[in-house]
């Protein structure tokens, strides 16, 4: 495929080097000489420097033989004016921009997007993404990172293992045998920085990450048989009243299961249309890093807190200092993707990359096949891909030993007419069926000839 990138910032570039990595002809455009300088020098791409909403400087970049176009820049409507360009001018098929603009995404407003307005065919909203990013993390607090998938009934979970767990050093075959009704498979193990994907035979150990694709209706039990029992969150402090912070206060409001949130605002004007927009939150204005103000809204008692201010140094020290003074959770949003190996020396729990989210969100509409989901692992070491089998794809037919899958890749579960069905060797795959699998970044262009249609379909 020719895709556009334009914005080579944190999220053009993690776009722009997946793509690359699978053999795309990928160009990346942006008005800053030394991020284009970094993309080149770093990857297999074309750089163009300019604005991306000009016409010469698209048709520069290929638009003219262009399937895709991805507009990621800082400017909400440097990306609108973008894709209609790409599309009154070069008649590109695929135009996906990110916008942050709550006002863009009111459903009042949802005519803008039709393709005889503004023609987008997809719309991304990091700080929606984000938002549900934080309630997932407060529906499982025990992990260090959830996602779901098959519509909610299935659940991804990353479980940090320790010395209590008490299933170390058993094979996975043999976690199988003793918990055969569990229905939760172990896809991923991060051991000593390396990800991949176990074998039957290998064992967990002490200090091991692993991600655990999990019906959802298991996932408290798959939790406790790793040692991390689940808690119930009834107590919330948010510091940062944005548009994430008023999101996740929002919806913890609207949960039939009480929940008492507190949220800090530095930003008077900010934290008088939080405390206007909430019913039942109560909104103190101050700094989220005063110990005095935590005190006040409870900390020392808080099941969790959760800090999305705009600045990543603050949200680590507010989290170190709630953890300190006595929080049971610390949750922090991590722009920098460079701060995150501190996070556990600093005691912080589970931190939300919202560039990780965005990506994850804008892959899930450029990959081939039935794709319906994707979410990216690490720093792009792996992806979980949610996907439906064709009728004449090469899964359709035939058992899950006789596909013959990478062995970066395993299938975590199976939905079969609505039901869920814990994958095995002998599972065979049908039409219509829907598929979690978990692949590392080296075997996602192998899964993804899987999803597509056989040649003689056509």
């Amino acid at each position: 495929m020719k895709i556009i990138i334009c914005g080579a910032g944190q999220v053009g570039w993690q776009i722009a080097r997946q793509l690359s990595n699978e053999a795309n002809d990928v160009a990346i455009v942006d008005n800053n000489p030394a991020l284009i300088r970094r993309a080149t020098d770093t990857l297999e791409v074309q750089g163009v420097v300019g604005y991306a909403s000009h016409p010469d400087v698209l048709e520069q970049a290929g638009a003219a033989e262009a399937d895709m176009i991805i507009a990621a820049t800082h400017s909400d409507e440097v990306n609108m004016v973008t894709c209609q360009v790409a599309h009154s001018v070069f008649n590109v098929t695929r135009k996906i921009a990110r916008l942050r603009a709550q006002s863009y995404l009111e459903p009042r407003f949802s005519e803008l997007f039709r393709r005889d307005h503004l023609p987008i065919d997809v719309v991304i909203n990091p700080e929606q993404e984000v938002s549900r990013a934080a309630l997932r993390r407060f529906a499982a607090p025990s992990t260090f990172d959830v996602q779901d998938f098959l519509d909610g009934r299935v659940r991804l979970a990353g479980i940090a293992l320790d010395a209590e767990c008490p299933v170390l050093n058993t094979p996975l075959r043999q976690l199988t045998e003793l918990f055969s009704s569990l229905r939760a498979i172990v896809v991923g193990v991060r051991r000593a920085g390396k990800l991949f994907a176990p074998e039957p035979g290998d064992q967990l150990f002490d200090g091991d990450h692993i991600y655990v694709v999990s019906e959802s209706s298991d996932l408290a039990r798959t939790l406790a048989i790793f040692g991390k029992p689940q808690a119930k969150q009834e107590r919330v402090v948010i510091i940062g009243a944005g548009n994430v912070g008023l999101a996740v206060a929002r919806a913890l409001e609207s949960q039939p299961d009480r929940v008492r949130v507190k949220v800090i605002e530095r930003d008077r004007a900010r934290a008088e249309i939080a405390a206007d927009a909430l019913q039942r939150t109560i909104v103190l204005h101050g700094d989220g890093m005063d110990s005095t103000l935590l005190a006040e809204a409870g900390v020392e008692t808080a099941d969790a807190v959760l800090v999305v201010t705009d600045d990543d140094k603050t949200n680590l020290l507010s989290s170190v200092r709630a953890k300190a003074m006595g929080s049971k959770l610390a949750i922090a949003l991590v722009n920098d993707p460079s701060l995150v190996p501190l996070l556990d020396h600093l005691g912080i729990d589970a931190h939300i990359n919202p560039r990780a989210t965005t990506v994850s969100s804008i892959l899930r509409h450029v990959r081939h096949g039935r794709v319906r989901s994707i979410y990216t692992i690490g720093d792009g070491e792996a992806e979980v891909i949610e996907a439906q089998v064709l009728s004449t794809s090469p899964l359709a037919g035939r058992t899950i030993a006789e596909i013959g899958f990478p062995e970066g890749a395993l299938v975590g579960a199976v939905m079969k007419n609505g039901t869920f069905v814990k994958p095995t060797g002998a599972t065979e795959l049908a039409e219509g069926d829907l598929l979690v699998i978990f692949a590392l970044s080296k075997d996602v262009p192998e899964i993804e000839r899987l999803l597509q249609v056989a040649v003689e379909y056509f």
